[in-house]
């Protein structure tokens, strides 16, 4: 069906945007934060798209989009950069509203540096395939950034605990890309190892997809707070 992709696109942001109006989380009051830090992020991996597409790292199957296309990428494929990081930061913002109290905290460094050191692993086994190539070194650039040379915010704590969350929506919604499949990827530019249907990349595509997001998102959020208490 021509409508599968956006179909899946619409399901994504569906919940996530009627309740963000909940009088708890206030989400919709944040969108000036989220919207910017989607924007930016959505840049940064649309060009990363084009080029993947371009080199045929992976591809879409005509016979689940509407056929509508910019710069060489199906309409659905550009809307799920601003669907997915919404959905995301919306879990984000709710688990940390709902549940102010985390675990992680004592461990998030421990597992940045456990983060870190896979990804020069996967850089030393993948580095002449562009999808490994690319998706852990850039994930490697970012944490680096984030965790060690600009740390002010510590927000990592809360990111991994909504990364973990949002795993679940994940399996579910990358699970049925893979499957049909809509998205179509050439093995001989990734490590060819899938946890079901889903490439292994795709798992650390979408934590640096989210990590960019947040970061910018509590960019935002505290360039606007610095503001008021300036003004």
């Amino acid at each position: 069906m021509n409508y599968t992709y956006l179909l899946i696109n619409i399901a994504v942001i569906f919940f996530p945007l009627v309740l963000s109006f909940d009088k708890k989380v206030h989400f919709f009051s944040k969108w000036r934060f989220v919207l910017p830090a989607i924007f930016i992020t959505g840049l940064v991996f649309l060009v990363w798209d084009m080029l993947f597409t371009k080199l045929n790292v992976w591809s879409f199957n005509a016979d689940y989009i509407v056929g509508i296309n910019f710069f060489g990428l199906p309409l659905e494929e550009i809307l799920f950069f601003l669907t997915v990081p919404y959905a995301c930061i919306f879990i984000y913002e709710c688990l940390n509203v709902y549940f102010p109290k985390n675990t992680l905290q004592q461990y998030s460094l421990s597992l940045s540096n456990l983060f870190l050191g896979l990804c020069v692993a996967m850089l030393f086994f993948g580095y002449n395939r562009w999808y490994t190539l690319i998706n852990f070194g850039f994930l490697l650039l970012v944490l680096a950034y984030v965790e060690y040379i600009n740390a002010k915010y510590r927000f990592m704590y809360r990111f991994y605990r909504a990364y973990l969350v949002a795993l679940i929506p994940f399996y579910i919604v990358n699970g049925f890309l893979t499957a049909i499949p809509v998205v179509m990827y050439n093995n001989k530019e990734n490590l060819a190892f899938r946890v079901g249907t889903i490439p292994f990349e795709d798992h650390f595509y979408l934590m640096a997809l989210l990590l960019m997001n947040i970061y910018l998102y509590e960019w935002f959020k505290d360039r606007a707070n610095k503001k008021v208490l300036a003004g």
